[in-house]
């Protein structure tokens, strides 16, 4: 699609939200804060379809997210504090300011470099007050939020030597985590817990691994297991629930040899 193309499906989409917001009673009754958790819920499904490498479904929810924005433009434009315009010109500039290797005479040649010139420049623009670590937005899901303290502190030079030492750090923290449960404290445990957790997310930062979809990956692995288990189970007319432990073991090792025969197909 060319430039224009693209410039008249965004004119459409301003004014299909305008006839919206004028014609349609629940358009109409919507707010900053009852878009909110549609928002975050809209998030979620295009991270599911992005996980799931599904390029339609990732095309269909970038729409449903871009709906958002241009919801909360004419929101902001009703209530005289900005328009569409604005926000795509002040992501604009700040997409220019925070790219000196390209727009300036900075130098950046690898992805890296540009990651730590990105986060100084954010640093020194938006979070003098705050600090390093203000811009990580407290409502994010812990782990991603561990991901990007993770980076953020990195960025200011606060990381390991070596991707490598970060295996003592995890050795560690599961040491600390037995040890407070053979103490019996849960107190201890959960805090030992947290910390192995924060570990093992700065082990896949330094191993450019995604951590939410490495666990997204385990999860589908398992349903996909345990179904086959349940239905191995009922063939019969059995119930999963009547099998001994060693008899679920049995088909557990079944489903898995199953899996990786599929693998190999």
């Amino acid at each position: 699609m060319n430039r224009e193309n693209k410039l008249k499906a965004a004119e459409r989409l301003l004014e299909v939200m305008d006839t919206l917001r004028e014609q349609c009673p629940w358009d109409r009754e919507q707010t900053f804060e009852s878009l909110r958790n549609n928002t975050i819920e809209e998030t979620y499904e295009l991270v599911d379809a992005i996980a799931d490498r599904n390029m339609e479904g990732i095309r269909e929810e970038l729409g449903d997210l871009l709906l958002h924005v241009v919801f909360y433009s004419k929101l902001g434009e009703e209530a005289g504090a900005f328009d569409f315009a604005d926000v795509a010109n002040a992501e604009c500039d700040k997409l220019i300011y925070r790219h000196p290797h390209v727009y300036n005479d900075i130098h950046a040649d690898t992805p890296d470099e540009v990651l730590k010139n990105w986060e100084a420049l954010k640093l020194r623009k938006k979070n003098r007050k705050s600090g390093i670590l203000g811009g990580v937005p407290r409502s994010l899901p812990a782990m991603v939020k561990a991901f990007r303290i993770g980076e953020k502190a990195s960025s200011a030079g606060f990381d390991w030597g070596r991707k490598e030492d970060i295996w003592d750090k995890v050795k560690e923290e599961t040491a600390e985590v037995e040890a407070e449960m053979r103490r019996g404290s849960h107190e201890g445990t959960v805090d030992e817990v947290g910390d192995l957790f924060f570990s093992l997310v700065n082990m896949c930062r330094l191993y450019g691994i995604d951590p939410e979809l490495a666990l997204e990956r385990s999860n589908k692995k398992f349903i996909a297991r345990f179904n086959r288990m349940e239905s191995e189970a009922e063939r019969d007319g059995g119930l999963f629930t009547d099998l001994t432990p060693d008899q679920m073991e049995e088909l557990w090792q079944q489903a898995k040899q199953a899996e990786s025969g599929e693998h190999k197909e």
